[in-house]
């Protein structure tokens, strides 16, 4: 029932020029709304398919939540109630436990290398596969916010000591080494940190250079600091493996291709933007700090306990952490090694 399901979502019947033509339809469910750098990835994807399969796919993309909330999209995926969409990782860390290894506190700030590491793992890594195929689930492609920066008002975060004592917006993992360091952390969205930099509700807010540029934080700012710590990457396009299945080789070629040129579209988008923001702090006369290596490495050895966690729950969840881990630092290292020897693809001639 599940298959007949899937393969009559997945295609539709349409008439063109008094004849009949297959167009295949394939419903994408994104819980966010239709602006923003995910956002326009994946429109890009969507018309790329389009393009592409010269009319033979179309994605139908289903924005603000629609179909379905972040918080539910891995069982409507699975179940069907879209043929695929966005997947948030912090929603399940433990039901995707495996998705959650592009959060990790780990030494990834790019995003362009990250979002590849993890591409390439969970392409072709048969453990991480296998847990797919049990979630009913094709990866297609992945995005991240990328690097985790820290802005303040009133202070400045010159080492990683600062933060003691501090009023700070911060989540996931990154959040909790801040309040390990003694900083005291209040629960915030970051659509509110403008309003609580600029109230004193908070001293620093957490965020990433292109997030503080559309939401005019830098205005309620004196300092940015660029940790060079990380970044939160589990984030990106699942589909219903009965759909994927139901369709021919060439289409699911084109998919599988498309989301991996996507990694490099979105890449090319955040890598700018988030220079350009940097270059617009510096002109607004904002200070931004560049953390020393030996104060990010402190960082960097505060963040271990969490790796440490996610190894446990990804055993638990019958995924080998360590070994994992091993194989996903060692494409961070390829991709890096790629970077400073070609640059990035949409530099190269």
């Amino acid at each position: 029932m599940r298959n007949l399901k899937a393969a009559l979502c997945a295609a539709v019947t349409t008439l063109a020029a008094g004849a009949v033509s297959a167009e295949t339809v394939l419903i994408h469910g994104e819980a966010g709304p239709n602006r923003g750098a995910r956002a326009k990835a994946i429109q890009w994807f969507a018309d790329q398919v389009a393009e592409r399969s010269e009319g033979d796919m179309r994605i139908d993309v289903q924005w603000g939540g629609a179909l379905f909330k972040a918080n539910a999209a891995l069982q409507s995926i699975h179940d069907g109630v879209a043929d695929m969409g966005t997947v948030i990782s912090v929603y399940y860390p433990q039901e995707f436990a495996s998705y959650g290894i592009a959060d990790l506190p780990l030494d990834n700030p790019d995003a362009w290398v990250g979002m590849r590491a993890t591409d390439e793992l969970f392409r072709t890594n048969a453990a991480v596969k296998a847990i797919l195929d049990d979630k009913n689930l094709v990866y297609i492609g992945t995005f991240t916010t990328s690097q985790v920066n820290i802005g303040c008002k009133g202070a400045a975060i010159r080492t990683a000591d600062d933060i003691d004592g501090l009023k700070v917006r911060g989540v996931g993992a990154y959040g909790k080494v801040f309040g390990e360091m003694g900083a005291n952390m209040v629960r915030m969205s970051i659509y509110d940190a403008y309003q609580g930099l600029d109230s004193g509700l908070i001293d620093c807010s957490q965020g990433y250079s292109y997030a503080v540029s559309a939401l005019k934080q830098a205005e309620v700012m004196d300092s940015y600091t660029l940790l060079n710590w990380g970044q939160v990457g589990g984030v990106g396009t699942f589909m219903n493996k009965d759909a994927f299945d139901a369709l021919s080789a060439d289409q699911q070629e084109l998919l599988l291709s498309t989301g991996s040129d996507m990694v490099d579209y979105f890449g090319q988008i955040l890598t700018g933007a988030n220079a350009k923001a940097i270059e617009d702090m510096k002109a607004q006369g904002l200070e931004v700090i560049e953390l020393p290596e030996a104060e990010r490495a402190k960082l960097i050895e505060r963040g271990q306990p969490y790796v440490d966690a996610w190894i446990e729950t990804a055993g638990k969840a019958g995924l080998d952490g360590a070994a994992t881990l091993e194989v996903y630092r060692g494409l961070l290292a390829k991709y890096t090694a790629e970077r400073d020897e070609k640059g990035y693809p949409w530099d190269r001639q």
